[in-house]
């Protein structure tokens, strides 16, 4: 039987708060029943509306929070304000008194960031946490990070959230030995800022227990050329932010496309079932669920927007990230970093 995972939830966050986290969570408890959850927010309203969804109040408590933090709140406004009695705080300080084994959250990233930074703070040898993205690529799925935790990054920061981005891969994807590529405008070594050919000698030169395959550039990210893609949260939020406006524009001119002539929408009709894999490959809500990596504890970030179905997804990230022991995995790493001198590669999760 798989170990009772226990989840905390800030069931205010996102744009509809209570409304969409409480169906998320109920089609979450579908998938797996060995969860359990804390849901933190105005209690009167989640009792209300959790009458609707008995399997979800079989298996959860609910803790009143005074307030709950906007979506355009600043970081340290939330601070400020939120300590001690937001939902998100509660939900993230669960996890640090060890009563839950991870919060999710689709509140605002900066707050909910600086939040878990204060409460949880970062691990050992590790200067900066990360935020990692699920990428879909033509070869299925890649870890992208940093995607806007921190803007800017040096060499040794990058090399850890190479470590971290390793981790997350052999967790999700169930890789032993991931491929690792750093963002760069061009492949060739002489290319690119200091920090990130400093970076890509000590990945070749420490040789750690990654793949470490060289520089990688944007149209990589869609190809899957490796399995975890490493750069600083500036670049990478742009990246992550362009990538899903296109798939919306590439989305509206095909729909205007296959609307313009009764002979497109024939066509359209005929081929219904390939534009729905399509369309399912590209929905941002099956990938839903950045993962805050490099604190001690895991958090996991739903986007604001989402619906019911997304939110269970990052539940779903959630539920992973703790039954394969994500912070243990990237400690181990990191251990292993600490005593590496340029010489054979050390066994991947060693002391996991």
């Amino acid at each position: 039987m798989a170990e009772q995972v226990v989840i905390a939830l800030d069931a205010m966050g996102g744009d509809l708060g209570p409304d969409m986290v409480l169906p998320g969570a109920a089609l979450a408890l579908s998938r797996h029943p060995n969860i359990e959850f804390k849901l933190y927010g105005d209690a009167p309203r989640i009792r209300s509306l959790l009458s609707q969804y008995p399997a979800v109040a079989a298996k959860a408590s609910v803790h009143h929070a005074e307030i709950a933090v906007g979506m355009e709140d600043k970081p340290s406004q939330a601070l400020r304000r939120g300590r001690r009695v937001s939902s998100m705080w509660q939900a993230i300080e669960a996890v640090k008194r060890g009563e839950a084994h991870v919060a999710v959250s689709a509140g605002n990233t900066g707050a909910l960031m600086a939040m878990a930074k204060v409460i949880l703070d970062t691990m050992p040898g590790i200067d900066r946490p990360a935020i990692a993205a699920i990428w879909p690529t033509l070869r299925g799925e890649s870890i992208v990070l940093d995607v806007g935790a921190t803007i800017g990054a040096d060499a040794d920061q990058l090399v850890d959230f190479a470590i971290m981005g390793e981790a997350l891969a052999r967790c999700l994807f169930g890789i032993e030995r991931p491929t690792v590529g750093l963002l760069n405008i061009g492949v060739e070594e002489i290319k690119g800022i200091e920090q990130v050919k400093e970076a890509a000698r000590r990945l070749r030169e420490l040789r750690l227990p990654i793949e470490y395959i060289g520089f990688v550039e944007g149209d990589d990210l869609g190809k899957g050329t490796v399995d975890v893609v490493v750069t600083e949260g500036f670049t990478g939020n742009i990246a992550l932010k362009t990538a899903e406006g296109t798939a919306r524009q590439l989305t509206a001119y095909l729909k205007q496309a296959l609307n313009r002539t009764l002979i497109a929408r024939i066509g359209a009709y005929m081929a219904a079932g390939a534009f729905e894999a399509v369309r399912e490959k590209m929905d941002p809500r099956t990938r839903n669920g950045g993962v805050f990596l490099g604190l001690n504890g895991v958090v996991v970030k739903s986007h604001g927007g989402t619906d019911a179905f997304g939110f269970a997804s990052a539940i779903d990230v959630a539920v992973d990230m703790v039954e394969n022991r994500i912070v243990e995995k990237i400690a181990a790493d990191m251990a292993v970093k600490s005593t590496l001198s340029p010489g054979p590669v050390a066994e991947a999760g060693a002391g996991v």
